[in-house]
């Protein structure tokens, strides 16, 4: 998704970018997720004074995960805010201005797939959870909390580990 300069400040008004984009490997090394969908890119690019370019726009993605607490499969609808500003400068050493402002750029144009990825990556979910009231695994059993526990099966048995036996009866 190659972007110009030029291109962007020719254009009559703002310049669409409408792309998908395939995320897939980037998440191949989590085992919670369980299937992604494409990363559909909707941004609007707009040139500014200078050489400075705004991208601004949203990304979306769907995510089918595990639940960390419970392990239920779950979808997660990602909606990304995308807004960076560009600068077109000569010099290779300066990459960012000092207050970060812009990215910089010393080509006519630069490839924005990278931008799109990394904030793809970092709002997908560390610890993916169903629902907020979700109780998980009871120890025990093996099983979720919320699915028909009763009072036998909570993980609170007699069962007593025959090493410490003998202090079953300490109090009586």
């Amino acid at each position: 998704m190659q972007l110009f300069f030029r291109k962007v400040a020719t254009s009559d008004g703002p310049f669409p970018i409408r792309e998908s984009l395939n995320v897939s490997e980037l998440v191949d090394d989590r085992a919670d997720v369980t299937a992604v969908s494409p990363l559909e890119i909707d941004l609007v690019a707009v040139s500014l004074d200078q050489g400075l370019m705004s991208v601004e726009g949203t990304l979306t993605a769907g995510l089918d995960m595990l639940c960390s607490r419970c392990l239920s499969p779950m979808h997660e609808d990602l909606k990304i805010e995308f807004r960076e500003r560009f600068k077109q400068t000569s010099s290779s050493n300066e990459e960012e201005d000092e207050d970060g402002e812009f990215i910089a750029v010393t080509e006519d144009s630069f490839d924005i797939a990278p931008y799109c990825k990394e904030l793809f990556v970092l709002n997908v979910p560390f610890a993916p959870v169903c629902s907020e009231d979700c109780q998980g695994i009871v120890p025990a059993a093996g099983q979720n909390w919320s699915i028909g526990s009763d009072d036998s099966d909570d993980g609170n048995t007699d069962k007593i580990d025959p090493r410490l036996a003998g202090l079953k009866d300490f109090f009586k």
